[in-house]
């Protein structure tokens, strides 16, 4: 695809066995690279950066390109593709992890194509430090960086995550991970300290409470849109960062307020993603709708 990276995300792409108190559904798309890239599609021109194996279906390879991401950086190898099953409760937050397959997801070593280097926008998805510190070190200056975390690394990986803090421009994370990385309670607290490691910004996921920006001089707090019924919630962090990172390289330059807008759209991307299972919300929408829905959130947050 010979057209200009301007955000390029890496993580992983998975086979999803899911079961909600709406429906159980098998194979489907799943992965935080599936769900950020295609909510960033509807933004600016994408490259991905993962890894399937011999089994991906081929109906999945042609979702992604239907959404025009480029997949310069998308590895296929022989063995099976990372698969992951869980259930979740009534109440549509918790679940129960059933089983995790790493498969060709285990030696991925994640590698930056020529076309995609000199990408100014890079989200860095919730894999190993260690390896979004290697993407990184290809990337070459960046203007804006994301990266996302999660417990495991907090716990297993300390060292590579906090030298990695040090080297971004955001941090996301939810507010359980924001508490076990710093040992602190209270939210202000925990991005304050964050910042102090070296990150203009930080991000507190919290759920269907939505989210809060912290920067060295202000503090923004965004809630969820109000979805009349949430199907599959899988994704849906994926699919707020991919929107943010997507609309933010749109506007020219990056501050307070623009991130505060980009986190507007990535929110209204990540609502309508859980109205379906897996990317099947997102393959119907358009920007006219996602303006639609964004004006509409507008109106419910101006007092």
């Amino acid at each position: 695809m010979e057209t200009d990276i301007n955000v390029v995300i890496v993580g992983s792409i998975g086979l999803d066995d899911i079961e909600t108190p709406f429906d159980k559904k098998k194979q489907l798309l799943g992965g935080s690279v599936s769900y950020a890239c295609a909510a960033a599609s509807f933004f600016s021109q994408t490259g991905m950066v993962g890894i399937v194996g011999d089994d991906f279906p081929a109906q999945y390879l042609d979702l992604y390109k239907n959404y025009g991401i480029n997949l310069d950086g998308l590895q296929q190898v022989e063995g099976k593709t990372f698969a992951w099953s869980g259930v979740y409760d009534a109440d549509m937050i918790n679940r129960e992890t059933i089983s995790t397959d790493l498969n060709v997801f285990e030696t991925f070593m994640p590698e930056l194509p020529a076309t995609y280097r000199k990408a100014p926008f890079l989200l860095l998805g919730n894999i190993a430090p260690e390896l979004q510190l290697h993407v990184l070190a290809e990337s070459e200056n960046p203007e804006f960086v994301i990266a996302d975390t999660m417990d495991l690394w907090i716990n297993i990986a300390r060292d590579s995550l906090m030298e990695l803090i040090g080297k971004i421009d955001m941090l996301t994370l939810n507010d359980s991970e924001a508490r076990l990385l710093t040992g602190k309670y209270h939210l202000r607290h925990c991005a304050e300290t964050i910042l102090s490691w070296g990150p203009k910004y930080v991000i507190i996921k919290k759920g269907e409470h939505g989210a809060m920006l912290f920067s060295e001089n202000s503090i923004f707090i965004i809630p969820a849109y109000p979805v009349e019924a949430v199907v599959d919630p899988t994704g849906a962090g994926d699919s707020f960062a991919g929107g943010l990172i997507g609309h933010l390289a749109t506007l020219g330059e990056v501050n307070d307020e623009n991130i505060r807008a980009a986190m507007l759209y990535g929110s209204i991307v990540a609502s309508f993603g859980v109205e379906e299972f897996s990317l099947d919300k997102l393959t119907k929408l358009d920007k006219v709708t996602i303006d639609g829905r964004c004006q509409e959130f507008k109106d419910m947050l101006t007092i």
